[in-house]
Protein backbone atom coordinates (compact mmCIF):
# COMPACT_ATOMS: atom_id res chain seq x y z
CA UNK A 1 0.00 0.00 0.00
CA UNK A 2 1.65 3.22 -1.20
CA UNK A 3 1.33 6.06 1.72
CA UNK A 4 -0.42 9.11 1.21
CA UNK A 5 1.82 11.90 0.43
CA UNK A 6 -0.07 14.19 3.03
CA UNK A 7 0.03 11.82 5.51
CA UNK A 8 4.34 11.06 4.91
CA UNK A 9 4.72 14.67 4.99
CA UNK A 10 2.91 15.10 8.43
CA UNK A 11 4.40 11.71 9.63
CA UNK A 12 8.20 13.09 8.49
CA UNK A 13 7.38 16.44 10.54
CA UNK A 14 6.05 14.98 13.57
CA UNK A 15 9.34 12.82 13.49
CA UNK A 16 11.67 16.00 13.00
CA UNK A 17 9.57 17.99 15.51
CA UNK A 18 10.46 15.43 18.33
CA UNK A 19 14.13 14.56 17.33
CA UNK A 20 14.49 18.64 17.58
CA UNK A 21 12.69 18.49 21.03
CA UNK A 22 15.00 16.28 22.37
CA UNK A 23 18.10 17.75 21.14
CA UNK A 24 17.13 20.88 22.44
CA UNK A 25 16.64 19.41 25.77
CA UNK A 26 18.66 16.74 26.12
CA UNK A 27 21.88 17.18 23.81
CA UNK A 28 22.65 14.61 20.49
CA UNK A 29 22.91 11.68 22.77
CA UNK A 30 19.31 11.61 23.54
CA UNK A 31 18.06 11.53 19.81
CA UNK A 32 17.93 7.90 19.45
CA UNK A 33 16.52 6.21 16.51
CA UNK A 34 14.40 3.89 19.74
CA UNK A 35 13.46 7.70 21.84
CA UNK A 36 12.44 9.38 18.48
CA UNK A 37 10.12 6.80 17.13
CA UNK A 38 8.35 6.30 20.75
CA UNK A 39 7.80 10.29 21.19
CA UNK A 40 6.48 10.15 17.25
CA UNK A 41 4.38 7.53 17.93
CA UNK A 42 5.66 5.90 14.78
CA UNK A 43 7.94 2.52 14.50
CA UNK A 44 11.50 2.28 14.07
CA UNK A 45 11.26 1.35 10.37
CA UNK A 46 8.97 4.54 9.47
CA UNK A 47 12.36 6.45 10.33
CA UNK A 48 14.69 4.37 8.76
CA UNK A 49 12.71 4.37 5.45
CA UNK A 50 12.10 8.35 5.65
CA UNK A 51 15.15 9.66 6.71
CA UNK A 52 17.58 6.59 5.46
CA UNK A 53 19.64 6.34 8.79
CA UNK A 54 20.25 8.74 11.97
CA UNK A 55 22.31 11.43 10.20
CA UNK A 56 19.61 12.08 8.18
CA UNK A 57 17.62 12.45 10.50
CA UNK A 58 19.66 14.99 11.83
CA UNK A 59 20.57 16.69 8.60
CA UNK A 60 16.60 17.31 8.14
CA UNK A 61 16.41 18.63 11.92
CA UNK A 62 19.11 20.99 11.03
CA UNK A 63 17.25 22.09 7.64
CA UNK A 64 14.40 22.19 9.62
CA UNK A 65 15.53 24.49 12.38
CA UNK A 66 17.63 27.21 9.82
CA UNK A 67 14.64 27.62 7.68
CA UNK A 68 12.48 28.31 10.75
CA UNK A 69 14.77 30.77 11.80
CA UNK A 70 15.86 31.97 8.70
CA UNK A 71 12.45 32.88 7.58
CA UNK A 72 11.44 34.71 11.07
CA UNK A 73 15.06 36.77 10.16
CA UNK A 74 13.69 37.39 6.73
CA UNK A 75 10.65 38.99 8.05
CA UNK A 76 12.84 41.37 10.45
CA UNK A 77 14.66 42.12 7.28
CA UNK A 78 11.79 43.27 5.31
CA UNK A 79 10.02 45.06 8.25
CA UNK A 80 13.27 47.21 9.20
CA UNK A 81 13.38 47.85 5.15
CA UNK A 82 9.72 48.82 4.59
CA UNK A 83 9.73 51.14 7.52
CA UNK A 84 13.52 52.47 6.81
CA UNK A 85 14.71 51.64 9.86
CA UNK A 86 18.54 52.49 9.99
CA UNK A 87 20.65 49.86 8.23
CA UNK A 88 23.07 49.98 10.76
CA UNK A 89 20.49 49.06 13.60
CA UNK A 90 19.14 46.70 11.41
CA UNK A 91 22.22 44.93 11.49
CA UNK A 92 23.37 45.16 15.10
CA UNK A 93 19.52 43.45 15.55
CA UNK A 94 20.62 40.66 13.21
CA UNK A 95 24.00 40.51 15.02
CA UNK A 96 22.18 40.05 18.32
CA UNK A 97 19.56 37.55 17.10
CA UNK A 98 22.24 35.18 15.94
CA UNK A 99 24.51 35.44 18.91
CA UNK A 100 21.51 34.80 20.95
CA UNK A 101 20.50 31.76 19.07
CA UNK A 102 23.71 30.50 18.92
CA UNK A 103 23.86 30.50 22.91
CA UNK A 104 20.75 29.24 23.63
CA UNK A 105 20.56 26.12 21.04
CA UNK A 106 24.41 25.19 21.86
CA UNK A 107 23.68 21.31 19.84
CA UNK A 108 21.30 22.62 17.61
CA UNK A 109 24.66 25.60 16.77
CA UNK A 110 27.27 22.45 16.58
CA UNK A 111 24.93 20.63 14.06
CA UNK A 112 24.60 23.91 11.82
CA UNK A 113 27.74 24.55 12.02
CA UNK A 114 29.15 21.16 10.57
CA UNK A 115 31.06 22.85 7.43
CA UNK A 116 29.78 19.68 5.15
CA UNK A 117 26.30 20.55 6.32
CA UNK A 118 27.07 24.48 5.72
CA UNK A 119 27.90 24.22 1.89
CA UNK A 120 24.69 21.43 1.18
CA UNK A 121 21.97 23.29 3.08
CA UNK A 122 19.60 25.37 1.32
CA UNK A 123 18.39 26.83 4.42
CA UNK A 124 21.78 28.21 5.30
CA UNK A 125 22.05 29.42 1.88
CA UNK A 126 18.71 31.75 2.74
CA UNK A 127 20.47 32.92 6.09
CA UNK A 128 23.24 34.01 4.49
CA UNK A 129 21.26 35.89 1.98
CA UNK A 130 19.40 38.20 5.06
CA UNK A 131 22.45 38.50 6.25
CA UNK A 132 23.78 39.69 2.25
CA UNK A 133 20.50 42.03 1.87
CA UNK A 134 21.36 43.52 5.85
CA UNK A 135 24.90 44.43 4.97
CA UNK A 136 23.89 45.94 1.21
CA UNK A 137 21.47 48.18 2.80
CA UNK A 138 24.67 49.66 4.68
CA UNK A 139 26.63 49.78 1.12
CA UNK A 140 23.73 51.45 0.04
CA UNK A 141 23.80 53.64 2.47
CA UNK A 142 27.01 54.46 1.81
CA UNK A 143 28.64 53.25 4.76
CA UNK A 144 30.74 50.51 3.98
CA UNK A 145 34.64 50.64 3.14
CA UNK A 146 34.90 46.90 1.93
CA UNK A 147 33.81 44.86 0.00
CA UNK A 148 29.74 43.44 0.06
CA UNK A 149 30.91 40.12 0.17
CA UNK A 150 34.26 40.69 2.21
CA UNK A 151 32.11 42.61 4.98
CA UNK A 152 29.47 39.52 5.24
CA UNK A 153 32.51 37.12 5.51
CA UNK A 154 33.93 39.47 8.48
CA UNK A 155 30.39 39.32 9.80
CA UNK A 156 29.53 35.41 10.30
CA UNK A 157 33.84 34.49 10.78
CA UNK A 158 33.59 37.23 13.96
CA UNK A 159 30.03 36.04 14.50
CA UNK A 160 30.60 32.08 14.85
CA UNK A 161 33.91 32.68 16.78
CA UNK A 162 32.23 34.83 19.70
CA UNK A 163 29.55 32.11 19.69
CA UNK A 164 32.29 29.51 20.25
CA UNK A 165 33.92 31.34 22.35
CA UNK A 166 30.94 31.59 24.78
CA UNK A 167 30.07 28.07 24.87
CA UNK A 168 33.51 27.01 25.22
CA UNK A 169 33.38 28.90 28.58
CA UNK A 170 31.60 27.98 31.69
CA UNK A 171 28.20 30.12 31.61
CA UNK A 172 29.21 31.85 35.15
CA UNK A 173 32.69 32.78 33.64
CA UNK A 174 31.80 34.44 29.79
CA UNK A 175 32.22 37.62 28.72
CA UNK A 176 29.01 39.08 28.62
CA UNK A 177 30.02 42.00 27.04
CA UNK A 178 32.16 40.10 24.41
CA UNK A 179 29.44 40.16 21.55
CA UNK A 180 28.91 43.61 22.02
CA UNK A 181 32.96 44.07 21.88
CA UNK A 182 33.52 41.90 18.77
CA UNK A 183 30.68 43.64 17.06
CA UNK A 184 32.27 47.23 17.54
CA UNK A 185 35.69 46.02 16.19
CA UNK A 186 33.68 43.92 13.32
CA UNK A 187 32.10 47.55 12.42
CA UNK A 188 35.91 48.93 12.77
CA UNK A 189 36.91 46.62 10.11
CA UNK A 190 33.78 47.10 7.36
CA UNK A 191 32.53 50.98 7.80
CA UNK A 192 33.55 54.39 7.25
CA UNK A 193 32.89 57.86 8.28
CA UNK A 194 32.75 59.93 5.17
CA UNK A 195 32.74 63.12 7.02
CA UNK A 196 36.25 62.45 8.84
CA UNK A 197 37.64 60.61 6.29
CA UNK A 198 38.06 61.82 2.40
CA UNK A 199 39.86 58.73 1.24
CA UNK A 200 37.41 56.32 3.01
CA UNK A 201 34.37 58.53 2.15
CA UNK A 202 35.80 58.18 -1.50
CA UNK A 203 35.84 54.15 -1.25
CA UNK A 204 32.39 54.07 0.33
CA UNK A 205 30.70 56.14 -2.57
CA UNK A 206 32.04 53.70 -5.18
CA UNK A 207 30.75 50.30 -2.88
CA UNK A 208 27.26 52.41 -2.68
CA UNK A 209 27.20 52.88 -6.30
CA UNK A 210 28.44 49.39 -7.10
CA UNK A 211 25.11 48.35 -4.50
CA UNK A 212 22.80 50.28 -6.83
CA UNK A 213 24.37 49.47 -9.67
CA UNK A 214 22.93 46.47 -10.90
CA UNK A 215 19.18 48.72 -10.89
CA UNK A 216 20.38 51.08 -13.12
CA UNK A 217 18.07 50.27 -15.84
CA UNK A 218 19.06 53.38 -17.81
CA UNK A 219 21.80 50.79 -18.91
CA UNK A 220 21.56 47.80 -20.71
CA UNK A 221 22.25 44.23 -18.59
CA UNK A 222 25.57 44.32 -20.71
CA UNK A 223 26.66 48.04 -19.85
CA UNK A 224 25.41 46.83 -16.03
CA UNK A 225 27.99 44.00 -16.03
CA UNK A 226 31.21 46.08 -17.20
CA UNK A 227 30.10 48.69 -14.92
CA UNK A 228 29.99 46.50 -12.34
CA UNK A 229 33.36 44.87 -13.38
CA UNK A 230 34.82 48.04 -13.24
CA UNK A 231 33.64 49.17 -10.12
CA UNK A 232 34.66 45.55 -8.65
CA UNK A 233 38.56 46.50 -9.67
CA UNK A 234 38.47 49.84 -8.03
CA UNK A 235 37.16 48.19 -4.71
CA UNK A 236 39.69 45.25 -4.56
CA UNK A 237 42.78 47.14 -5.10
CA UNK A 238 41.90 49.45 -2.50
Amino acid sequence: MIEPTSSRADTRLRIVDVAVRLLQQDGPAAVTTRGVAQGAGVQAPTIYRLFGDKDGLMEAVAEHVMAAFVAAKSEIVKAASAADLDPLEDLRVGWETQIDFGVDNPALFRLLSDPGRVMQSPAIRSGKQVLEARVHRVAVAGRLRVSEPRAVDLIQAAGIGTIQTLLATPPDQRDTGLPAAMYEAVLGQILTNPSKHAAGGSMAATIAFRAIAPGLDVLSESERRLLADWLDRVISAD
